[in-house]
């Protein structure tokens, strides 16, 4: 993983990555292929699996801010608010559904 932030298209990227190296080193015999292809492969899935997480995170975090403000608007008959927070909340639901660990 670099020092940026997780990604889920540059984790698959590595695995995938990493599975090919490792098949070719042993395919040909080459044992430091195939060391650095499992580590490569391992990383990946790392970071793949770490921006998921924080996927799925971001996701509650949104519906809990999307369901308070969508309450609040109610009772103070803001439907600006209302709808907005009713967005929120979905598009957290969404993100949760995405990211969801398998």
């Amino acid at each position: 993983m670099s020092s940026q932030e997780p990604s889920k298209v540059s984790g698959q990227f590595h695995s995938v990555k990493g599975t090919a190296v490792e098949t070719i080193g042993d395919m040909a015999g080459v044992q430091s292929w195939s060391q650095s292809g499992k580590e490569e492969h391992a990383k990946g899935e790392g970071e793949y699996n770490a921006a998921q997480a924080k996927g799925y995170a971001e996701g509650v975090s949104d519906r809990v801010t999307g369901y308070k403000d969508s309450v609040v608007g109610a009772v103070t008959g803001d439907k600006a608010q209302q709808t907005s927070g009713n967005v929120k909340n979905e598009k957290g639901q969404t993100q949760q559904e995405i990211n969801k660990p398998t």
